[in-house]
């Protein structure tokens, strides 16, 4: 059966310098939304990039002492960086500098020129450079672009006109008769309002610099930014002379942008793909601004919040969290390092991070660390169930909606009833009485179910915590599926293991005083110290008995992806070991490997797999490695 796709994207980043956290509110949202869509079964296509043509770009790399290309390559460099370090899961990041976008959107042009929508006249008036964007006298305001507040200026060159004027009616149809084609409805308003004031045609080329895609009929001209900025949504696609992965993906399922660049997206780039007879794209949004005390957040403003320093404190997640939680899709938020942390401590430190901290410790503590099985209903238990289980379909619906904010309220509601439902069953009174062992099992058994659900419901928007509380709770090796989200009594028997607090409690003061100090440094990367476990005595470490051993076959597990299963002949002894790993090493990469083995592990079962023993890897943070000798096989390590 072939897959729903979805194809998403950001706007395209200008890189004159690095990005802020702006950027990386629009970013996270598409990256929210493209993991949910994959986890709920479809093909998704993600893409972002950078926008690099232009007399801005040209202007900063002369200042600079640079080309433009070395200019641009500095900069995206540090964007491809940092949607790394925010573990960003595009499928394609687009250069408007890459030969690909540069050949399919001179092919673009002609096929507009060659229409008739395209002709060469002369352009006068007010340009602002750093929006790339001509007005007339009557937008300006004071001498000012209308956007960006910024001084424009006098200036008249030939250039090549499209003719959108030519496509005013039907952007004014597509306004009034699809009002899901853009939103909020705010914004629809805006620009059926503008269209309605009449387009005039728009000049699609420069010939006062050279920093751009050449004009192929005109080579003293360069193609202008917004058609070629606004096509790399299809060239990276294939458009138009690699139609099979266009024709799969197109038209687009939601273009994502900020506010002050929907004119384009809803005008423009419409009107250019009507001229292209190029369907149009399903909706288009545009999202609000962060702001902080004294207006809106910009690069050439220098009012920046730099995420990787609030990464480098508080971790991806908890800054991922905070920017889909607090902010409401379609409105301006107030961005402020007190309301972050309130929000990291409240929601993230006492309810979730407690709630697995209790639970695990709970398990640990009353059943030896193993999960027991439901052992029949109670009180408050169905209550418990109906809240754990209701909660994915609201999920999906406010996903559908882009309501990141409401999404995650519903998954708190779950959150929260899950920790109402520790104190209203009282475990640690349970425990007291021998008589109440079943009630006490069925308890921890519910806690635990609760938790998987949140695990799953929360995967979309903090991919890394939900796997490291999968892993406490002994699902580890068990892939992520959202249909799980609809069921209960899925676990029994798994080991549970407590680890570190997954979001430790904040002393606001301390560290509003640290970003305070923190706000005018300059980032330096540091070597992360070297972390030990607790120190173990030799008696500890003669109850562990390593041996060599060497991997004789290997193959994947039958249900579970990230699982290999090995037979590994130790001495005389040939056993099965499962190995978490098929992330890094195919079946063909274990066989022949000799490896050190912990050979006394209690036997556990993955996934109706048996696993005798444990082979040793060592971890740099990237990739697991073999830890091998040249040994004798079955000789032990001491």
């Amino acid at each position: 059966m072939t897959k729903k796709t979805y194809y998403i994207s950001t706007p395209i980043y200008y890189p004159s310098s690095n990005l802020h956290i702006g950027h990386t509110y629009c970013t996270v949202m598409a990256d929210a939304m493209a993991r949910f869509k994959r986890l709920a079964g479809y093909d998704v296509m993600f893409l972002t990039g950078t926008d690099e043509h232009g007399q801005k770009i040209q202007k900063v790399a002369d200042e600079k002492g640079m080309s433009p290309q070395q200019h641009v390559d500095e900069i995206v460099e540090g964007i491809k960086e940092l949607w790394k370090t925010m573990e960003i899961s595009y499928d394609d990041f687009i250069r408007t500098t890459e030969p690909r976008h540069i050949k399919r959107v001179q092919n673009i042009f002609m096929k507009m020129y060659e229409k008739g929508d395209i002709y060469k006249g002369e352009y006068e008036g007010w340009y602002c450079t750093p929006c790339e964007a001509f007005w007339t006298e009557t937008q300006i305001e004071e001498g000012k672009c209308p956007d960006c507040g910024r001084p424009v200026e006098k200036a008249k060159e030939s250039a090549y006109f499209f003719k959108l004027s030519k496509y005013q009616d039907r952007l004014i149809d597509l306004f009034e008769n699809n009002p899901e084609f853009l939103q909020p409805d705010t914004r629809r308003n805006e620009m059926l309002s503008f269209a309605r004031q009449g387009l005039e045609d728009l000049c699609i080329s420069r010939s006062s610099f050279n920093w751009g895609i050449p004009v192929p009929i005109d080579e003293k001209h360069v193609i202008y930014v917004w058609l070629d900025a606004l096509s790399n949504y299809i060239t990276a696609l294939g458009y138009p002379d690699e139609p099979e992965k266009f024709d799969k993906y197109w038209p687009c399922d939601v273009h994502l942008v900020g506010k002050e660049i929907v004119r384009f997206h809803s005008i423009i780039w419409p009107a250019m793909l009507m001229s292209l007879d190029v369907p149009l794209p399903k909706k288009v949004l545009g999202h609000g601004w962060i702001l902080l005390e004294g207006g809106k957040m910009s690069k050439s403003r220098g009012n920046i919040v730099d995420p990787v320093k609030l990464i480098e404190r508080y971790g991806v997640d908890a800054l991922k969290y905070f920017l889909l939680r607090e902010y409401t899709f379609g409105q301006d938020g107030l961005y402020t390092n007190e309301v972050m942390l309130n929000r990291m401590n409240f929601d993230l430190a006492n309810d979730l991070g407690n709630l697995v901290s209790r639970t695990v410790a709970m398990i640990e503590k009353y059943n030896g660390g193993t999960l027991p099985p439901f052992k029949g209903e109670g009180e408050f238990d169905a209550d418990l169930k109906a809240v754990a289980l209701g909660a994915a379909d609201k999920v999906e619906a406010c996903m559908d909606r882009f309501s990141f904010s409401q999404a995650l309220e519903e998954i708190w509601i779950v959150v929260r009833r899950t920790n109402k439902y520790i104190d209203e069953t009282m475990p640690w009174v349970l425990a007291k009485d021998e008589s109440t062992k079943d009630r006490l099992d069925t308890v921890l058994h519910n806690l635990a179910e609760a938790i998987r659900i949140i695990s799953i419901l929360i995967y979309p928007f903090m991919h890394t915590t939900s796997k490291e509380i999968r892993k406490q709770l002994g699902i580890w090796y068990a892939d992520v599926a959202w249909e799980d989200a609809f069921r209960f009594n899925m676990m029994s028997g798994e080991t549970v293991k407590k680890g570190d607090p997954i979001f430790p409690r904040l002393d606001i003061e301390k560290e509003l005083e640290a970003l305070a100090a923190l706000k005018d440094e300059p980032a330096e990367p540091e070597a992360a110290p070297t972390e030990f476990k607790p120190e173990i005595t030799i008696e500890d470490f003669e109850k562990i008995d390593l041996k060599v051993g060497e991997i004789l076959e290997c193959k994947k597990h039958p249900k579970a992806d990230k699982l290999l299963v090995s037979q590994v002949k130790i001495g005389t002894d040939t056993r099965q070991i499962v190995s978490g790993v098929a992330k890094y090493y195919t079946p063909e990469e274990m066989k022949g490997k000799k490896v050190i083995v912990v050979a006394n592990l209690k036997p556990i079962s993955l996934r109706g797999e048996e696993s005798k023993g444990m082979i040793l890897f060592a971890d740099n943070g990237e990739k697991l490695a073999f830890v091998t000798t040249d040994a004798e096989n079955g000789n032990s390590v001491n």
